[in-house]
């Protein structure tokens, strides 16, 4: 099904695979890692009509058009929890940055084979540049919201999501990967200890050259 042409304010979702360079090297491991990745992605935006979006090497860009300010963001987070659980399963991370603002998505035929569609606005720059580089660095599995351009209100009814937590001044992170909301302090413990156990991995191959 094409993809409808948009514009209007909205969420907007940058999603990525974590390490594709590295699986690379492997020409038959990173097509059936894209292979999976599409898929999860067509699944999940078959079952969801709100949410729209295409998927160009190892990237993903999904939007909502949903008419409320809450319907695109629930919608939008049901699509991102379902790709993430889909390729977790196939043993691979994404990270995922999320904006809102300005979009617009139209689709203009040149000639016959060749097709332009143009992408453009602040709600999608913003998400990209925060998953290219954004401060802190987005680390695998996780997915969060750029905070900026809120308005208070709108603030206010993205906080009502038990899911999403603050994670410093200009982030929400979105636990997609826990189905209970008393988890998420076990899980941030569990993940801060395997980057601490990745630091004392790397510091002991370097003692042991010396």
């Amino acid at each position: 099904m094409p993809i409808r042409p948009y514009v209007g304010n909205t969420f907007v979702a940058f999603i990525d695979i974590s390490g594709f360079k590295l699986m690379m090297k492997d020409n038959e491991a990173a097509l059936r890692v894209l292979t999976q990745f599409y898929q999860a992605g067509y699944d999940a935006l078959e079952i969801n009509n709100s949410v729209q979006g295409f998927f160009v090497s190892d990237c993903g860009i999904l939007f909502s058009d949903s008419n409320s300010f809450q319907g695109q963001i629930d919608s939008l987070l049901l699509a991102i929890k379902s790709i993430n659980r889909r390729m977790l399963e196939h043993n691979v991370m994404l990270t995922t940055s999320i904006a809102y603002g300005h979009f617009n998505y139209t689709t203009k035929l040149e000639f016959e084979g060749i097709a332009k569609n143009p992408i453009y606005g602040q709600a999608y720059l913003s998400a990209y540049l925060d998953g290219a580089t954004g401060i802190p660095k987005i680390e695998p599995g996780q997915c969060r919201i750029v905070l900026k351009d809120f308005s208070e209100t709108q603030r206010n009814e993205l906080n009502l999501n038990p899911f999403l937590l603050p994670k410093g001044r200009n982030h929400l992170q979105y636990f997609w990967n826990v189905n209970e909301v008393e988890e998420i302090s076990q899980f941030e413990k569990k993940y801060a200890d395997a980057y601490t156990r990745k630091y004392q991995g790397m510091l002991n191959a370097l003692k042991n050259e010396l």
